[in-house]
């Protein structure tokens, strides 16, 4: 027997099969090739065609099957990971009414902005966590109010994953955890937020049927398996965001387990069973892939922009070969770089920073000491120390950190990047070669509830290395104390 699951990004659609009893991967695809379109009528905007994620999703399947070569009849569970935060509206008939708003689109800022004021912080911070900011709650409330045609047909508005799950099977629903991911689910009394819904003039009849995780939430439709190759009848029985379900593929499921990514932004994302926030404008809230009401598990979500871009504008701009070549060159420079600083903020307005967009720095060079590998090792330390004050962060709101675990990508394969994250925390970083798609077919598995032999799968098939912190810690502090001193002088001129 089988599983499948599906990692529905902004840039492609990734698909994996694994085998049902041991979680090994089989094969792991994806479709296009190339990035699909992003349309951007104005700056701030960003939308995709939901009906073009299906067509990649279908062709993706079959391929799959094909290059498994395995009997397409014996998949007998899905699971779906999505692009977060993303809107899709529909008619009676299931046909998108116009495309999707998706994550990166920032048209509704103000709306969620004014919403945080006239709700009341107080308010927001004990029923959402968060502020309603710009989520899929006030993408919604957007359209409403400048697509007045538009909000009038809709039958049901969805999340990215929600929408294949309904292709799939002919069914809407959604889940407590991709509601809380839209700013839709009310903590304090586990249930959906009607109270933002209504400051909004939407009807709460427009939320889909609520699903649980982990249970046969719909299968698949004549109409499903012709069109993707699947078996009528197979069974999706997960669906969550990619960063929530990134923290499942790493095994992140109990009060202290973070998971981290370095790709070209950088997330942390802490699971917590404290159900309360004091930083809901700089740290997202949401209801972790095993959140149930007897046990509400929260995952706290912090995302920093100014990552993996920063090195890669290096490497683009400084005529280095390879990131290999940086980080040899990088290795060859003590901790502290001489004295250079890199504050890597440069991709936008950083959400951890209060929004502010202070742009990247390079402080204290040198033009007698400092070379390129100067550079290369700065901002390697530069973006592990914004990691670093990220999760104090976190620690002051209530998250607990006893152990990170990342997948084998991007600057996790940094021995400089990781050992200075390490080193500071104190604590282990664990490396897995996994992927978001693999976890997705894998948890299509957790039907059982055992998680404990789900995560013993993990550890078996993906576990790469641990990073463990070094002994001497002193030049780390010393450096992370002289970066974070940069940084608030920066701020304090902003």
């Amino acid at each position: 027997m089988y599983y499948i699951g599906y990692d529905l990004g902004s840039s492609s659609v990734k698909v994996a099969i694994v085998n049902a009893q041991t979680g090994e991967k089989l094969v792991a695809l994806n479709e296009p090739e190339n990035e699909m379109e992003i349309i951007a009528v104005h700056t701030d905007w960003a939308e995709q065609d939901p009906n073009k994620w299906w067509a990649y999703t279908c062709k993706a399947t079959q391929r799959a099957i094909k290059e498994a070569n395995i009997d397409a009849s014996k998949i007998v569970g899905i699971g779906i990971s999505y692009q977060m935060h993303g809107l899709v509206v529909v008619d009676k008939q299931g046909e998108p009414l116009r495309d999707s708003i998706i994550w990166c689109d920032s048209r509704a800022v103000d709306i969620g902005n004014k919403a945080f004021t006239e709700i009341g912080e107080e308010k927001c911070a004990d029923k959402l966590l968060n502020s309603p900011g710009n989520f899929t709650a006030s993408k919604l409330k957007w359209v409403r109010d400048n697509e007045p045609e538009v909000y009038a047909q809709i039958y049901k508005y969805m999340l990215p994953g929600d929408f294949i799950a309904y292709k799939l099977t002919g069914q809407i629903h959604t889940t407590k955890n991709g509601l809380s991911e839209g700013i839709l689910w009310d903590f304090e009394n586990d249930t959906l937020a009607s109270f933002l819904l209504e400051h909004y003039g939407i009807d709460e009849a427009l939320t889909p049927d609520i699903v649980e995780n982990f249970t046969n939430q719909s299968t698949v439709n004549k109409k499903g398996a012709l069109e993707t190759g699947l078996p009528i009848g197979a069974t999706v029985n997960y669906r969550a965001g990619d960063q929530p379900n990134n923290a499942l593929s790493l095994n992140v499921f109990n009060h202290g387990e973070v998971a981290a990514t370095g790709g070209t932004s950088g997330v942390i994302y802490a699971v917590t069973n404290a159900l309360k926030s004091k930083e809901s404008s700089r740290i997202n809230n949401f209801a972790h892939v095993n959140y149930t009401k007897e046990k509400p598990v929260l995952g706290k979500l912090m995302c920093i922009n100014g990552s993996g871009i920063q090195y890669r504008w290096l490497k683009d701009n400084m005529a280095a070969k390879s990131y290999e070549e940086m980080n040899i060159k990088a290795g060859e420079v003590p901790v502290g770089s001489e004295g250079l600083c890199v504050i890597p903020f440069g991709n936008g307005a950083e959400r951890i920073l209060n929004n502010k967009n202070i742009g990247t720095h390079y402080c204290n060079i040198n033009f007698n000491k400092h070379n390129d590998a100067h550079m290369y090792r700065a901002a390697l330390e530069g973006i592990a120390f914004s990691f670093v004050y990220g999760m104090d962060i976190l620690k002051n709101d209530n998250a607990i950190v006893n152990v990170i675990r990342a997948g084998n990508d991007n600057l996790f394969r940094s021995e400089i990047f990781s050992n200075t994250v390490a080193t500071l925390i104190g604590y282990e970083i664990e490396i897995y070669n996994t992927t978001g798609a693999v976890g997705a077919a894998r948890a299509a598995g957790l039907t059982d509830g055992d998680f404990k032999k789900f995560g013993d799968n993990i550890t078996n098939n993906d576990h790469v290395m641990t990073y463990k912190p070094l002994g001497n810690k002193e030049p780390y502090v010393q450096a992370y104390e002289k970066w974070k001193a940069e940084l608030e002088l920066i701020l304090k001129n902003k």
